[in-house]
């Protein structure tokens, strides 16, 4: 049975509008450990795009950059590149190293995406739990893009997905007195030691600290699981902040899902994190 001819060229212009381009492990700086590396999904053709920058979760320690579930489909089919980085891990690379490397891989993004179609003056920066706090500290604290020439002002906007670590004292004290409370032991792989047990970097890598008026921040959307305490508080406790300095910022609690299930809904359709998302994008692209 023959197709209408309507129908075929509906297909046809289906199938060109999803198709993508994937170039995988690209390295972002020379030498390259293993895992400084970085993958582009493009729209076929594309040219000029806005950049969706994705930082992968797993606690600093686990992840890698291809668990990206729907998100490439979903960001290339509305018109942008998409760009998934791993980095060093913990325990292998202190967590300086770590901030370093999305920075390093920042950087390379400005210089080399418009080869893969592109807008290296357009990113969007995100991340889902670790990824969400690496996300937020890169977007706050711009001395490592300062470091490389670069500023602030590449970034159009920010969205840490369900991350705690906004404000890591604050995390780290939560976290021991709930311990303490209950008689259960102290955490010993906790936040406490994953940021080097030293006050001085709780406060330097908690992105509230480096929040200030006239910096170029851009925009922030704060996404978190509605029943989660910790990540809910810190997601409050971060706007604030950001809108103590004039620094335009929205939170979306996700209703009944869960820390994993949130991150890995992003782009399914009738989703509201996702419709909530790409207005986001479409607003942080007008900057």
């Amino acid at each position: 049975m023959r197709l209408p001819a309507l129908l075929l060229t509906l297909l046809a212009s289906a199938a060109a509008a999803s198709a993508q381009t994937v170039t995988r492990d690209l390295p972002y700086t020379s030498p390259t450990a293993e895992r400084q590396t970085l993958d582009v999904y493009a729209p076929t053709g594309a040219k000029n795009l806005p950049v969706v920058f994705w930082i992968h979760g797993g606690g600093w320690q686990t992840g890698h950059k291809g668990l990206v579930a729907q998100k490439p489909k979903a960001f290339t089919e509305h018109g942008l590149v998409f760009v998934s980085i791993n980095t060093r891990l913990l325990p292998n690379a202190p967590m300086e190293a770590i901030v370093d490397d999305v920075a390093t891989a920042l950087a390379w993004v400005h210089g080399h995406i418009a080869e893969y179609g592109g807008d290296p003056t357009r990113v969007l920066v995100m991340g889902h739990s670790s990824g969400g706090q690496l996300a937020a500290i890169t977007c706050t604290d711009d001395r490592r893009l300062k470091a490389r020439g670069l500023s602030l002002a590449m970034v159009k906007g920010c969205v840490p997905v369900d991350a705690d670590t906004f404000d890591i004292p604050a995390i780290i004290e939560v976290a021991e007195v709930r311990a303490r409370a209950h008689g259960f032991p102290l955490p010993t792989n906790g936040h406490r030691q994953k940021f080097g047990n030293d006050p001085v970097k709780h406060r330097d890598f908690s992105a509230v600290t480096h929040v200030a008026a006239g910096k170029g921040i851009p925009p922030f959307l704060i996404i978190h699981v509605a029943e989660s305490a910790d990540t809910g508080a810190q997601a409050r406790r971060f706007k604030a902040v950001l809108d103590a300095a004039g620094v335009p910022a929205t939170v979306v609690s996700g209703r009944e899902t869960w820390h994993e299930k949130i991150n890995n809904d992003i782009g399914t359709p009738g989703d509201v994190v996702t419709t909530a998302l790409f207005t986001f994008v479409d607003q942080a692209l007008r900057r």
